[in-house]
């Protein structure tokens, strides 16, 4: 089982196309996928268009106890492939725990329930608090997020750093999955700029292509439907890129080192 944690330190610059493009890949593939929506903007939820939510993952970290996650996650409304762990505006409070072990409580709450998955995704918030401190902690790798704009370097390198704290900290098992870069317009110069720059200065981390901006990505997220069932000659293009993304992410995942080996 793959678990990836989605971030970036920089609102805007889209991580939740990011994770659903990589779920509706990876439900393409016929891999088991569970989303789990940390963002208090909920916007993974919405795009995943589940029929019922009795409980959010707010409740999740609240209550904290070993395998709590399992009377949450409900089916998305993408088919059997996907489950959700939906979030809501109210996530946001759980920012405010303050006790010692509150980083690990989603970790708690998801024992024995992600090993029904092939690929859990964690959607987190743009910033680096105490819910995005759950997500890595209970996450394997961590997939950054940005665009090719005047912050790019800057914002992927603060990226880089907390998921370098996170591991010495509280998730030895976390590693660096790569960079992506999401909203490219390949006709502008700045955007050729800074992707090369990012390039040359994390040649081993980029995952490629970069995802173009396209107006389809959003159209699907409004519909709650995958990119590869949307119907339009766009749609299935931009689909094949997060297939090609997927595929590099699942090459380089390598098994967690247990004690002693």
């Amino acid at each position: 089982m793959q678990s990836v944690a989605i971030i970036s330190l920089k609102g805007g610059v889209g991580k939740t196309t990011v994770a659903l493009g990589l779920a509706g890949a990876a439900a393409q593939s016929g891999l088991r996928t569970l989303v789990v929506d940390l963002d208090p903007q909920a916007n993974a939820t919405l795009g995943l268009a589940p029929a019922v939510v009795k409980f959010s993952v707010g409740d999740v970290l609240a209550d904290g106890r070993e395998g709590v996650a399992a009377e949450a996650i409900v089916p998305s409304g993408w088919g059997p492939e996907v489950d959700v762990l939906a979030s809501e505006a109210a996530v946001a409070n759980r920012n405010t725990d303050t006790e010692a072990d509150s980083i690990l409580r989603l970790r708690r709450a998801l024992t024995g329930v992600s090993d029904a998955y092939d690929l859990v995704i964690f959607d987190c918030p743009p910033a680096l608090n105490e819910i995005t401190r759950n997500g890595l902690g209970a996450a394997t790798e961590a997939l950054v997020v940005t665009e090719p704009g005047y912050f790019a370097l800057r914002g992927a390198q603060q990226a880089l750093d907390a998921i370098a704290v996170t591991r010495a900290n509280s998730n030895v098992r976390l590693r660096t999955l790569g960079i992506v870069v999401n909203r490219m317009r390949g006709g502008l110069s700045e955007h050729r700029f800074r992707y090369a720059e990012l390039l040359e200065t994390y040649p081993e981390l980029m995952l490629q292509p970069a995802i173009p901006e396209r107006t389809v990505i959003q159209r699907a997220q409004g519909a709650g439907v995958p990119l590869h069932r949307f119907g339009k000659k766009s749609s299935g293009e931009t689909a094949a890129i997060f297939a090609e993304l997927l595929g590099q992410a699942r090459a380089r995942t390598q098994p967690v080192a247990t004690k002693g080996h």
